[in-house]
């Protein structure tokens, strides 16, 4: 009985996550095949192998990576020479690593990755392969198909044209499970881009972006729409007149911990999405960005229910707060999120007049040594029916409403 072969497994660490790791064989594991896992399954000879690891978290395959994600916990020096040998003994016992060809489950990612790679191999590649071109399919994730261009399309000026004109229309209309397309193809790198193939993760995931592009001024983030634009599958004329009229849309929001002291700005266009952390000194990277809400979680999730949480979750010794500061302290930094904030405290006023309550709204005031809510606070009060007093002031009317808003809080909090 022969020896069995030595496999030549390469160690790349996986850029901007510490947590995760590449392992890249020489031939797909299994072709036509991907998989992923977050548990040992017992149809799958390599989750099995690899979970039997301490320390191993999470394993995704595509082709001929294996992406490991680490406990964290554990590290990576202990853990890289016991998943490379697990995975040689695995492709040593089977030519099914990944389990029986059953095919993925109908509506899921692994699905749809398969029906955009059959296409993209199909109908796209063998066009753009004249080019010297070649677009492959990186992962699909909740609906998010992420793109990697590569060959002579990787930094060709005409590649956004190619991705959103013809690519992304043809996909678009053959795969309607589609949520969006994402181009991770990293365009600026290295000397020669154009024929560069290194398997595996695009650099685009976590590439730095560079600091002329981001930055911050006077308390609000902006962004180059020279650099911007383009990762939008737009020109910047086409970016400030999608801003204008709402078809463009850039939010952003504080990390949850430990990375509180970041911020991510999530940009999306018609077809198109980006995404960056910011830290405070400026200083950012591009991240894959999270997939579109659902209409249901957008209903949870609209500005005036994130105000009136934030407003109730302040200490009463904080109140009241400005305009400005509830504003940061939702994670709003893009110019427009003051006036969006107060749009959002008006609706709120809205509803707490419908059901009888006062106003949270009284909560946040102009900047300044008043420590009054602007104008538009007393218009819209005395519309909905509510206002001073006969003698009373707009000052007077105001603290009778926070100091009302307080004593209801405290009062939901006891009952």
């Amino acid at each position: 009985m022969s020896e069995p072969v030595r496999r030549r497994i390469r160690a790349q660490t996986a850029p901007g996550d510490p947590h995760m790791m590449r392992f890249i064989l020489d031939a797909p594991l299994q072709t036509g095949r991907s998989a992923s896992f977050d548990a040992p399954d017992d149809g799958a000879p390599l989750a099995g192998a690899l979970f039997a690891i301490d320390g191993v978290h999470k394993v995704q395959v595509t082709g001929e990576t294996v992406l490991v994600t680490r406990k964290p916990d554990a590290d990576w020096p202990t853990l890289k020479a016991p998943i490379a040998a697990a995975i040689r003994q695995v492709l040593d016992a089977t030519d099914q690593p990944l389990g029986a060809e059953s095919g993925p489950a109908e509506g899921s990612d692994d699905a749809l990755l398969a029906a955009v790679t059959d296409l993209l191999d199909t109908k796209a590649n063998p066009s753009i392969a004249s080019h010297g071109g070649h677009i492959s399919a990186e992962g699909v994730e909740n609906g998010t198909v992420y793109l990697r261009m590569s060959g002579g399309c990787q930094g060709c000026a005409a590649s956004a044209m190619t991705l959103r004109k013809g690519v992304e229309t043809m996909l678009r209309a053959a795969l309607p499970a589609i949520v969006e397309i994402v181009d991770v193809t990293d365009h600026s790198s290295g000397e020669n881009p154009f024929y560069s193939r290194e398997p595996g993760q695009s650099p685009a995931f976590h590439r730095p972006v560079p600091a002329e592009h981001i930055g911050w001024e006077d308390g609000e983030l902006v962004i180059d729409p020279e650099y911007l634009a383009p990762r939008l599958g737009l020109t910047p004329d086409d970016l400030q007149t999608g801003l204008a009229r709402g078809e463009v849309v850039i939010t952003t929001e504080r990390r949850p911990a430990p990375m509180s002291d970041q911020m991510r700005v999530v940009a999306r266009s018609g077809q198109r999405a980006w995404a960056a952390d910011v830290l405070p000194d400026g200083t950012a990277r591009e991240v894959p960005p999270p997939r579109a809400l659902s209409a249901g979680e957008r209903a949870v999730n609209t500005l005036p229910h994130r105000v009136r949480a934030y407003l109730e979750s302040l200490p009463p010794e904080t109140l009241p707060i400005t305009y400005g500061r509830l504003a940061r302290g939702l994670g709003m930094y893009a110019p427009g999120s003051i006036r969006k904030v107060t749009a959002a405290l008006e609706a709120l006023m809205r509803e707490d007049s419908a059901a009888g309550r006062p106003f949270v709204a009284a909560r946040a005031v102009n900047r300044g040594s008043e420590e009054m809510p602007g104008q538009g606070f007393f218009d819209l009060a005395r519309t909905l029916g509510r206002h001073p007093n006969p003698e009373e002031s707009d000052r007077a009317f105001h603290r009778r409403e926070l100091e009302a808003s307080l004593a209801n809080a405290t009062m939901r909090h006891h009952m």
